[in-house]
């Protein structure tokens, strides 16, 4: 059994990682709150419409991270690397067909989404460079995957570091034209998103060849595409693809709604979701070990502590998340302040602050257990928990948001209602499921 130092030690290079790399997103938001809200907004609709394609490619990553987990607690080192080598090409290939459809499709489908015209055209404007992003995107979450799976999570900070440095240096250089460099604004940010996630890529590769013992985990041995190798990773991976696809989907739909009610209201949701994203870091972190942990455990012939594990790496997550909930709800203005200075925008986004609290809160429980589900194997349950809970979260958001026309911190609600039935969906499942027996 792992105790609290162990997930912790395991967890915080997570969680250090994932704090830089949603740097690239609060680094966007924050620089562009001050160039106009046209521009924040068409970096919202824009970015959520690049992640939403990402999630496909994360899905799959996350698939080829409980397989390598698995054998990293059975001590099959040697079939680690091919796992790797296999899942790098697959998301190269995929990377390659998604920028062509995008290319060719996006003016199309933005269009139908998008009601606002300015919105509209800048929007197409950030997609059009922030697509170059897959090539490398695509690449980093296999090397996440890696790393994760045999829990050397350390390096993944390294990286992260080195990839929030060179967005944030370019981000300032390219927006607003310093350095010698022309003032790009909105499409300097994508660029500088895509040049941070080429550098990441750069140096993952060249850390995993000075540091990583390759014959040991099989690393070296370069094959063409592997059918059967890449099934046995779709067998899991296809279903947190479509899961992690449609999750960032009806975050859109959210969007969507919110874009209808106007540019302030969509302005006041992009800075709010942004504050939610970095502030549920630390679940993402310890949500990302239990799906390890409880892979490795299985793997290591541990299945009988594995509900312990859960519960144990739960209350950790709700500590730390009651503490950044209680910051936030006495300095709510001092959040906010990061993304803006105008005192109007400030006020209307303070109420919205106070619902995503609630939220976190029992989000801190219900990610980790919903993630372990994830870490037994059992894959196509989580998809199908999820998808029942996304189809009332799309049917409240519709009518709190198209339909109703609500202020945003009432669509805000929405996320509550979600994770109060993804917690309770997951311990239903994980109480009366046969789930131990799950083989991969």
């Amino acid at each position: 059994m792992y105790s609290n130092k162990e997930i912790w030690n395991v967890s915080y290079p997570i969680l250090l990682a994932l704090l830089a790399q949603n740097v690239i997103n609060v680094t966007d938001t924050a620089f562009l709150g001050h160039v106009g809200e046209v521009e924040l907004g068409a970096s919202a609709m824009g970015g959520l419409l690049y992640i939403c394609i990402f999630t496909v490619a994360f899905g799959f990553s996350t698939g080829s991270q409980i397989m390598i987990a698995r054998r990293n607690g059975e001590q099959r080192y040697r079939d680690v690397g091919p796992i790797m080598i296999q899942g790098c090409m697959f998301l190269l290939l995929m990377a390659a067909v998604l920028f062509g459809l995008c290319q060719w499709s996006m003016p199309v489908v933005v269009r139908t989404l998008i009601s606002s015209d300015t919105i509209y055209d800048a929007t197409c404007e950030f997609l059009h460079w922030r697509m170059f992003g897959f090539f490398f995107s695509f690449v980093n979450v296999m090397f996440r995957a890696l790393y994760v799976g045999i829990t050397r999570t350390k390096v993944l900070t390294i990286n992260a570091v080195v990839m929030a440095l060179v967005n944030v240096f370019l981000d300032y250089a390219l927006i607003f034209g310093h350095f010698g460099l022309p003032e790009m604004g909105l499409k300097g940010a994508a660029i500088a998103s895509v040049m941070a996630e080429a550098a990441s890529t750069l140096f993952c590769v060249i850390y995993t060849w000075l540091y990583v013992d390759l014959k040991k985990y099989g690393l070296n041995r370069w094959t063409q595409i592997d059918t059967g190798i890449l099934s046995r990773i779709l067998s899991i991976s296809c279903f947190t693809m479509v899961q992690y696809f449609l999750s960032m989907a009806t975050w859109f739909v959210f969007f969507m709604a919110v874009e209808r009610l106007g540019q302030r209201e969509l302005a006041i949701a992009n800075i709010v979701r942004s504050i939610y994203i970095v502030l549920l870091i630390p679940v993402q972190a310890l949500s990302t070990t239990a799906n390890t942990l409880v892979s490795n455990l299985i793997g290591a012939g541990g299945i009988g502590r594995v509900m312990q594990l859960m519960k144990k790496i739960a209350k950790v997550s709700f500590v730390i998340v009651a503490l950044l909930v209680g910051l936030m709800a006495i300095a709510p203005r001092l959040f906010l302040s990061i993304y803006t200075n105008e005192a109007a925008l400030l006020a209307e986004s303070v109420p919205s602050l106070y619902v995503i609290g609630g939220a976190m809160l029992i989000a801190a429980v219900a990610n980790i257990y919903f993630n372990g589900i994830s870490g037994t194997g059992n894959t196509q349950a989580a998809l199908v928990l999820e998808t029942a809970t996304l189809v009332i979260y799309g049917l409240y958001v519709f009518g709190v948001g198209w339909w109703a026309k609500a202020p945003v911190a009432i669509c805000f609600t929405t996320e509550v209602l979600y994770y109060a039935l993804l917690l309770l969906a997951s311990i239903i499942y994980l109480k009366k499921a046969k789930w131990q027996n799950k083989k991969i």
